[in-house]
């Protein structure tokens, strides 16, 4: 009597509970349509977005088509249609941006490139003429970060204006001076460090005037 009476007990409870199941996966389901509902109402928005020109006017971010598929033919895409809604051959199938050519709106070697390199050479002479004030001092500390915080820039711009052979020799003796100038600081060696400094700024006059 008592199995049955259990059995009867579980079983009125599973139905009671029956309900309340029903009602969560009722309930999930109108929330997922909801959900597909808004995102189809911003795929269609977005689709009625479509760029007119390949590139932005003065002072606009670049334009791109939609997800790659929608485009007037002129329009970027990030790629994922392969290229087939731009007018001109991509770099790759995972590219925006088209072969280099005469057309690029980027050309190596521009005058304002190359004035932007020569004004960093100017400015690591200024920061090299600092150091010997520093290792009078002995701040060695000083002469690292004077190295450092700036000659990234400088290595970049040396590296760029070097084209002939005689002037990439000339830069690899002034990396070569600034590197025994840093590690003449941190071996704190009074005097290699000012001998290597000055001609660490001898070697940067010579790469200078071969431009």
């Amino acid at each position: 009597m008592k199995v049955a009476f259990t059995l009867a007990a579980i079983l009125a409870s599973a139905s009671a509970f029956a309900p309340q199941a029903s009602n969560g996966r009722l309930s999930t389901a109108v929330e997922a349509e909801a959900r597909r509902e808004v995102i189809s109402k911003i795929a269609a928005a977005g689709a009625a977005i479509i760029p007119a020109a390949a590139n932005a006017a003065v002072g606009e971010s670049p334009r791109f088509s939609v997800f790659g598929v929608i485009g007037d033919g002129t329009s970027l895409s990030e790629g994922a249609a392969y290229g087939s809604d731009q007018a001109t051959k991509v770099y790759s199938p995972y590219s925006v941006y088209g072969e280099a050519s005469e057309n690029s709106a980027y050309k190596p070697g521009n005058d304002e490139e190359i004035a932007r390199k020569k004004a960093i050479l100017a400015e690591t002479k200024v920061r090299l003429s600092k150091i010997p004030t520093y290792v009078e001092r002995k701040e060695w500390f000083n002469v690292k970060d004077e190295l450092t915080r700036y000659m990234y820039e400088t290595r970049g711009a040396v590296r760029g204006l070097a084209k002939s052979v005689s002037q990439k020799e000339k830069a690899e003796d002034f990396f070569k001076a600034i590197e025994a100038v840093y590690g003449s600081a941190t071996q704190r060696k009074q005097d290699a460090c000012a001998a290597a400094n000055a001609k660490a700024i001898s070697a940067l006059d010579a790469f200078t005037a071969s431009l």
